[in-house]
């Protein structure tokens, strides 16, 4: 194995304490002769261990060994896998040295671990290769990256020769992309020591799709027409969803998310005081293969704050122009986003019949650079009832009409009074009751 390993080249940059790279070293001292029994034998319980750990985090199933691989070869972003990514093979140079790692890879995927296991008198390598994986919530693993290592796993195992190989995989690049931004919708970011930032996968990210949310239907065509076009590389604007809280502004985004993920339409969600971040964020996405919904929820600014101004030059107005892949989507309990007073408009001038507020027009500026405004408003009293059963319906609630909407409106005269997240809860009380 350690032969093999040390013929990697694009992908031979793999971290000093990956499986990949310890186990070769154990193969290392095994075939030199010069070694101690238990000491091996502890070493691969070790990276069977690190194996299992990750296979659970994945939901890897029947033969670790492979999807492992497959995780590798998916997971690793360089400049060839980059470039397939985002306008698929061709011909070139480089893919005589792709080639090279992939028959590496096939010879790994096919590794007989009889003469070690025989050697040491363990059986946690043909266990691994034979795996059966515990049934368990979907809520404890990442469906998205379960499902896309398995399928090309078990597809790597069917190929007769390195060109297959070579094929499959980099047709999976292009087809589903590279890294966790293939594997993955929506992230988050942190910021690192050395000033840079690194994304961080939503694992459990909410699977609700726009039907889930009850009423509003211009709303959800606007949005949907909005981010249609956007995925399919047609001129598109910058969303601001305002209105009352709980009205389904965040859902929407969420479930716009879910429903064009297939079309490479992936979320990353950053907080107000992660601004000063933004442009390096952009510079991380702007050559990606996908399309990137830059999502602020609940955005809005204080008197004295002032960072909304990164998110103004970001917007529009900046030296640099907005890369053509991503959009800023916000949602806020304001119309205007930041907080007015009546002292704004003291600093008025003149100028024939106009007046116009210098400090009004700045905060109001920032808003009126979303190309796309959408109005969530809190529902009537009968449009409350009509979600209210409509919840009740989905849910095999079965209480009379009459007794419902009685039961609703005391829930929500101490809940937060009248919208669809109080309805949501409400029915979320009724089932958490047992009333079916």
């Amino acid at each position: 194995m350690e032969k093999i390993v040390a013929k990697l080249l694009i992908f031979g940059d793999l971290p000093e304490d990956s499986i990949l790279i310890q186990l070769s070293k154990v193969y290392r001292d095994f075939h030199s002769g010069d070694y101690s029994k238990d000491d091996l034998i502890a070493r691969c319980y070790k990276q069977i261990k690190c194996l299992l750990e990750l296979g659970t985090a994945c939901a890897f199933d029947k033969n670790l060994w492979h999807n492992y691989l497959t995780y590798i070869l998916i997971m690793s972003e360089n400049p060839f896998t980059l470039t397939c990514e985002k306008v698929g093979y061709k011909d070139g140079s480089v893919n005589h040295f792709a080639k090279s790692d992939f028959k590496a890879f096939k010879e790994l995927f096919d590794y007989d671990f009889t003469e070690l296991e025989k050697e040491l008198d363990i059986d946690c390598f043909s266990c691994i290769t034979n795996y059966k994986a515990i049934d368990k919530p979907q809520l404890m693993y990442n469906k998205n990256v379960s499902e896309k290592v398995r399928g090309l796993s078990e597809k790597l195992e069917q190929t007769k020769d390195v060109e297959e190989f070579f094929e499959a995989v980099t047709g999976f690049y292009k087809a589903i992309g590279v890294g966790a931004f293939g594997l993955n919708k929506a992230f988050r970011f942190r910021e690192l020591p050395t000033g840079s930032v690194e994304f961080m996968a939503i694992n459990n990210m909410d699977t609700v799709v726009l039907s889930d949310l009850v009423g509003y239907e211009l709303q959800k065509e606007k949005l949907v027409a909005n981010t249609r076009a956007f995925v399919k590389g047609q001129r598109a604007n910058n969303v601001l969803l305002f209105g009352d809280s709980g009205t389904g502004k965040s859902t929407s985004i969420k479930a716009i998310v879910n429903e064009f993920y297939s079309e490479g339409l992936r979320m990353i969600e950053i907080y107000k005081h992660q601004f000063k971040y933004l442009s390096q964020v952009i510079a991380q996405i702007k050559n990606r293969n996908y399309k990137f919904i830059i999502y602020m929820d609940d955005l809005s600014f204080e008197e004295d704050e002032s960072d909304y101004k990164f998110l103004k030059a970001l917007i529009e107005g900046g030296v640099e122009t907005r890369p053509d892949n991503i959009l800023i989507y916000a949602t806020s309990n304001r119309r205007h986003l930041i907080k007015e007073t009546w002292r704004d408009r003291t600093d008025v001038e003149q100028d024939g019949d106009i007046h116009r507020s210098d400090t009004m027009e700045e905060k109001l500026s920032l808003a009126n650079r979303f190309g796309v405004t959408i109005g969530y408003y809190k529902p009537s009293r009968q449009e409350f009832y009509e979600i209210v059963r409509e919840l009740a319906e989905r849910n095999g609630l079965d209480i009379a009409q009459d007794e419902l909407k009685l039961e609703a409106d005391r829930w929500e005269m101490s809940h937060g009074g009248i919208s669809g997240r109080t309805a949501q809860q409400f029915i979320d009380h009724l089932l958490g009751k047992n009333v079916i």
